[in-house]
């Protein structure tokens, strides 16, 4: 089976941006570490994986994604991005087309919505992805022989390791979070449903529609306050569906993409050397862009 590289862009960005100081700039005094980051990290994935089917997708607005439209409190947590970061965005979508990778946003989806849609669409032609992201979230696309892979951590995780890893098997991580909430996106739950209550309401019941339609088996279940929780999921219902209207990745969304597209090009050195003196960065990059060159000339 092919594989195909999913890179969850947003989170590398953002690292770099807040891990090196913000005084690396270009000449003309506009931040780079951002780019610098990341370019290090894409190059890095370039040089020791060596994906030969690729695709980068980016977050474009925490604002204008369709579950804004769904519910308006969601990600209003989040402090908007610093005008240094968002500068850098479009010079990471760059950076990838040098580099020869196919990059994608768009203002109505998230990245994982790029991600889901473009794993689903790819599977039926035999792909198998490898979701290269710590985003707990995008675990609920990893079918069997796919892959979640912590890049920082250096960790993978297959179909049968996610329940280890994050409670629930992949494909209830949605119902999951729909149930417990999630904070960093400003996503209400269920009150007082954590993720343990949750994880084990999930090992007894198939979907939160399996969960509604028997909640009566609610109060019998070998769990501490299992009459309570019963109380609270039946208040609280319509805000678990609501919930999971947030926390379900949509991979639906319209994206034409083939295995041509996907296809990993290599470096344009010569845009490589121009962006990179732009931005003022050392031969590091350079040379190792050159070394990922030479990998796909003799491959």
């Amino acid at each position: 089976m092919p594989s195909l590289h999913l890179v969850d862009a947003s989170f590398f960005v953002f690292r770099a941006y807040y891990s090196i100081p913000d005084h690396m700039t270009d000449a003309e005094g506009q931040p780079v570490n951002a780019l610098y980051g990341f370019a290090r990290f894409m190059s890095d994935l370039l040089e020791h994986e060596r994906p030969e089917y690729l695709a980068v997708a980016f977050d474009e607005s925490l604002a204008s994604s369709f579950r804004n439209r769904i519910y308006p409190a969601y990600k209003a947590n989040r402090d908007p991005a610093p005008i240094a970061l968002k500068q850098q965005f479009a010079r990471c979508r760059e950076l990838c087309r040098h580099l020869g990778a196919a990059d994608y946003s768009s203002p109505e989806y998230e990245a994982d919505d790029i991600i889901g849609t473009i794993a689903t669409r790819m599977r039926p032609a035999g792909f198998r992805s490898t979701l290269v992201t710590r985003d707990k979230d995008l675990s609920q696309l990893v079918h069997d022989g796919d892959e979640f892979w912590d890049y920082m951590a250096e960790q993978r995780f297959g179909y049968e390791d996610i329940a280890a890893r994050f409670g629930v098997r992949p494909e209830r991580m949605a119902d999951y979070l729909a149930l417990t909430g999630d904070a960093v996106d400003n996503v209400p739950g269920v009150p007082g449903v954590g993720p343990k209550t949750a994880a084990v309401l999930l090992a007894e019941f198939e979907s939160l529609d399996d969960l509604y339609a028997n909640l009566a088996r609610v109060p019998t279940l070998k769990m501490r306050g299992a009459a309570g929780v019963a109380a609270r999921l039946a208040e609280h219902r319509s805000a678990a569906y609501l919930a999971r209207e947030l926390t379900r990745i949509a991979c639906d969304m319209p994206l034409v993409v083939s295995s041509a597209s996907l296809r990993r090009g290599s470096p344009d050195l010569v845009a490589l050397n121009g962006f990179y003196d732009a931005a003022g960065f050392g031969p590091m990059l350079r040379l190792q862009a050159e070394r990922i060159g030479r990998q796909l000339a003799t491959a």
